[in-house]
């Protein structure tokens, strides 16, 4: 089962959200909150494995809620589920260690499988935020990753297994993942990741990911 909590200061959303996702696709929902502070009260106390985080909470918000949480319990993986795709609440959460950021007009299947796959190790972001967090992270993260040695198109070096885990990366997998859409052994998509890295001078796997969208839209504009 994925022990699940759900933290929301709205009593409907949060009560409707328990009713769906408990006892669904093996979810078990073992605390709500309708705060941060008894978010973090509760996460200490019941140790939930994913907690689904409103952003705009009283007193103490979403973001920093979870920061207290990450802090106490490293392993919880964070999801956080708005109605707001504001820039400001979507680069601080996943600055400090959100593993997703949803919409809260996601489809409730779609929310099962984003539960499940953060669960396995993954990351998600609902499409209507991902352009503007790829864009953000382009700026901050790429002027210091240079590609290896000086001049030499990453492209060229890598070869149709390294680009086909770029590919997967970027859409978000775990290594777990990876290994059963491509048929490999943990150990290899590992020193598969390795390579790419030395490959490419990216530093890891989200550099990665973020090189790899922005050459996509670079072909694109070709």
């Amino acid at each position: 089962m994925i022990r699940l909590m759900i933290v929301d200061d709205q009593g409907l959303i949060r009560e409707s959200l328990e009713m769906l996702l408990h006892g669904r696709d093996e979810i078990e929902v073992v605390a709500t909150a309708k705060s941060g502070e008894e978010a973090v009260l509760l996460a200490i106390q019941t140790n939930p494995e994913v907690v689904l985080m409103d952003v705009r909470l009283p007193g103490m918000d979403g973001v920093s809620a979870m920061i207290e949480i990450l802090k106490a319990q490293p392993a919880v993986q964070v999801i956080i589920l708005s109605t707001f795709d504001n820039d400001e609440f979507v680069f601080r959460a996943l600055r400090h260690g959100a593993r997703g950021y949803l919409l809260k007009s996601i489809p409730v299947a779609e929310l099962v499988a984003s539960i499940r796959t953060v669960h396995a190790g993954g990351a998600l972001m609902n499409p209507e935020v991902t352009a503007k967090v790829f864009a953000h992270f382009v700026r901050e993260s790429l002027p210091d990753a240079r590609p290896h040695p000086p001049g030499d198109p990453p492209t060229a070096r890598l070869n149709h297994s390294e680009e086909a885990i770029v590919q997967l990366l970027a859409q978000g997998h775990s290594n777990k993942e990876i290994t059963s859409r491509l048929h490999l052994s943990e150990g290899t998509v590992r020193n598969y990741i390795s390579s790419i890295l030395l490959k490419t001078g990216l530093r890891d796997r989200t550099q990665v990911a973020i090189w790899s969208v922005q050459r996509q839209g670079g072909m694109g504009e070709k």
